[in-house]
């Protein structure tokens, strides 16, 4: 089991940035997938990027990409989420998740994760 906090939220004009930061805990940290998801008031919540255990591999929502940049440091046990040229419709509540890697595909449902974060509330003013 990983327990995960994450960080760095608040609010932002459209077109700027933000870095979110995930902190962990736990022995088993180092061997899961992690992922970032988001969810807005009245909406689903949805993927947003993921990076594999032994950070070699990085997947990205189509919303997101070319704009968020996923990171992370085995030795810090810490995961980021650059996230630059925002704009309102990213405005949701972050949360970072985590999960023993199952398969050769990603997981990109929230279903799929064992371990949650508190979330971090983003909002990007227009």
């Amino acid at each position: 089991q990983v327990q995960l906090v994450e960080s760095g939220g608040g609010l932002v004009q459209a077109g700027g940035s933000l870095r979110l930061s995930c902190a962990a805990s736990g022995p088993t940290f180092n061997t899961y997938d992690v992922a970032w998801f988001r969810q807005a008031p009245g909406k689903e919540r949805e993927f947003v990027a993921a990076i594999s255990w032994n950070v070699g591999r990085t997947y990205y929502a189509a919303s997101v990409k070319g704009r968020f940049t996923i990171s992370r440091d085995n030795n810090q046990k810490m995961v980021w989420l650059q996230m630059n040229s925002l704009k309102p419709d990213d405005t949701a509540i972050y949360y970072c998740a985590a999960v023993p890697p199952r398969s050769i595909t990603w997981a990109v449902r929230a279903a799929e994760y064992d371990d949650w974060g508190q979330g971090t509330q983003v909002t990007v003013s227009s």
